[in-house]
Formats: C-alpha cells, structure tokens, sequence
C-alpha cells in the first residue's frame, strides 16, 4: 500500500540499466508466444514439470516436504494427501492450477486473496480465509539462536484496510498506465508481504499472487519455468531483496529498487531457462524457418529483416533470408527495397 499511496513508486528514480533489463523483458515476452507453435508436446512436459516444482520448491522454503517420491503424485493428483505437510501441498497445487487456467478471472481484491488461502488450506482442518487475529512480526535466526525481530507487519486490526487499499490503488496504477506493470507487480507483493495479512502462509499467497499478476499482464513463463524454484535457488538473495526494501515502509520511506533489481532477474532468469529447454527441441533447420515464419505473420505490417531477428535471437541470418524468400514466392509477403536494411511489407488476403 505505502508504494502506491500518493504514487510513491513513480518518485523511485531508475537508471538506464533499469531501462535495458524492461526492455530485454519485454523481448521475450514477444518471443514467448512464438514457441508455443514449434513443439507443443514439449510445452506440455515443461508445464508439468513447473507444476510439481512450483509445488515442492514454494512449500519447501516454508520448511514444508513430503517424503520422496509422494510430491510427484501428489500434485498430479495420482495420491491424497496424508498428512499436514501433503495436505498443504495439494491446496498449493490447486490454487497454482486455478491461477494456470484461468488467470483473468481474478481481478485482484481482498474476496481473491483471502479465496485463495482458504483453497491452500481446503484439506487442513485449521480454519483459513481470514486475515491475521492478532499481530505478528517477521524473525530472524541469528547464528547464536538469538531470535529478533526483523520485520514489524502492519497490525491485525489495519490489515483489512491496508489490504483493501492495496488492491485499490494497484488497480488505478495499472490502468493508469503511468509505469511499467513489472514495476507496479513487483510493488504490489512487496507491500502484500509488508502487510503479512496471515498468521500463516504470507509467502507462499505472495507467490501465487506474482504469478497471476504476471500472467494476467502477459508474461506467462511461469506455466514452463517454475518460478518458485528460481526464487527457492535464490532465496538467500530474494529474503535480502525483501528486507533491504522494506526498510522505512512504514513511513513511505523505503527504497523499491533492490526489490524491483530481484524481481527482474528471476523473470529474465525464467526466460532464459525456458528459451534454452525450447531451443534444444527446435534446433532443425526446418523447424527454425517455422520459427521466422510465425514471428514474422506477427509483426507489424512493416517490419525490417532486424525485427525479426530480434524476435528469433537463436536463428541464423540465411535461415532468416531463406524464410523470407518462401513467404515472398508465397505472395504472404513483399520487399519495399533491397539490402539488409530494406522495409518488407506483409500482404494481407
């Protein structure tokens, strides 16, 4: 909430490595939708294999496992959960599985976010989908056992209002259209997690919620690549990021970026894992032509030979030429000049 009241985030300069690291995003966002017409099969394990990850890596860092061989199982639904770690598991599993299938059916509001905890904990017999009863605090386990204090959260009785105007103001900063939404996503869990609204399950709800959010702005690598377990091999990192962002929340007086710089990276991280899988699978000459073709029929009108590679980085320039040359005697397109640096122009039946 204190990252968007009196739109705070848009007082957070940025510097031009910033601006590079949206822009790099933003690239393989524009690629993402290509893949998905070269090896459908292949799309379909990676999205199994994130779910079972996402599952396993996002409970683990709560201290939450299952016994070896029983995760697969069991957010394949193939087993019941049998015990209190399975059963929060499996309310895990379908809360990702809600979010995978149908993400804009989630407009964000207090009624999602408390749906969503009371799904996480469907199988356990704790009562959930409320918010928090009384206060909590964020800890800290020194080397010596010392417990401290290294977050105070919002208070029980101000969570329903911090919650509410979070949801509010993230909606008004999204449709403003003042800011990128990776800045406004990344804001919004870090204020969720600065609230903490639950006695239990905080990150896991924070999770989930970066996924929708995503998904919901078109950036959809998290069905192949499980963030959960870039954010788990980081963790060290991602806890940091948190802190050092949190400092002064209270008073509007918190510095976004060290978040904002994490949050980044573990989605180029995403992309460049999931190109790497894909690309393994698309490394035939014939499949990379199919490539320049689909992202070529999803360019603008104009477009320049440097558009497309930019679009396919992994496909070679005379695979680029060749692919031109089937669409040109295909009539699909046409050239408005010569060389490299000539405009095509797609013709549209």
């Amino acid at each position: 909430m204190k990252s968007f009241e009196y739109e705070y985030y848009l007082d957070t300069p940025i510097n031009h490595a910033t601006i590079k690291t949206i822009r790099i995003i933003g690239e393989f966002r524009g690629r993402e939708a290509l893949y998905k017409y070269q090896a459908p099969e292949i799309l379909e394990s990676l999205r199994k294999s994130a779910i079972i990850q996402s599952a396993e890596s996002s409970n683990r860092m709560e201290g939450i496992e299952a016994a070896a061989g029983r995760i697969d199982n069991l957010v394949l639904k193939k087993a019941k959960p049998a015990d209190r770690s399975e059963q929060e598991i499996a309310g895990y599993r379908d809360v990702l599985a809600s979010i995978h299938a149908r993400p804009d059916n989630y407009r964000i509001s207090p009624t999602v976010i408390l749906g969503f905890h009371r799904q996480m904990y469907r199988y356990a017999e704790e009562k959930a989908g409320s918010w928090k009863q009384k206060d909590n605090a964020i800890y800290e386990i020194r080397q010596d056992g010392k417990q401290v204090v290294r977050f105070q959260p919002v208070s029980a009785l101000k969570t329903p209002e911090y919650i509410a105007k979070l949801c509010s103001l993230y909606a008004q900063a999204l449709d403003s259209g003042k800011s990128d939404p990776l800045f406004l996503i990344a804001s919004f869990i870090l204020d969720f997690e600065c609230i903490h609204p639950f006695m239990d399950g905080n990150g896991r709800i924070g999770r989930l919620l970066t996924l929708l959010l995503l998904y919901q702005s078109g950036y959809g690598v998290g069905r192949y690549i499980s963030m959960e377990r870039i954010i788990e091999e980081s963790k060290e990192t991602y806890y940091d990021a948190l802190y050092k962002s949190s400092q002064g929340w209270h008073k509007s007086e918190h510095d976004l970026r060290p978040w904002w710089n994490y949050f980044q990276g573990m989605i180029i991280a995403a992309y460049k894992e999931f190109e790497t899988r894909v690309g393994t699978i698309t490394r035939t000459q014939g499949a990379k032509r199919e490539m320049v073709e689909n992202a070529i029929l999803r360019l603008p009108t104009h477009f320049q030979i440097s558009d497309v590679q930019r679009a396919c980085p992994s496909v070679s320039y005379p695979t680029v030429k060749r692919a031109l040359s089937v669409l040109s005697k295909n009539k699909r397109i046409r050239s408005l000049g010569k060389g490299r640096d000539a405009e095509w122009e797609q013709i549209r039946h």
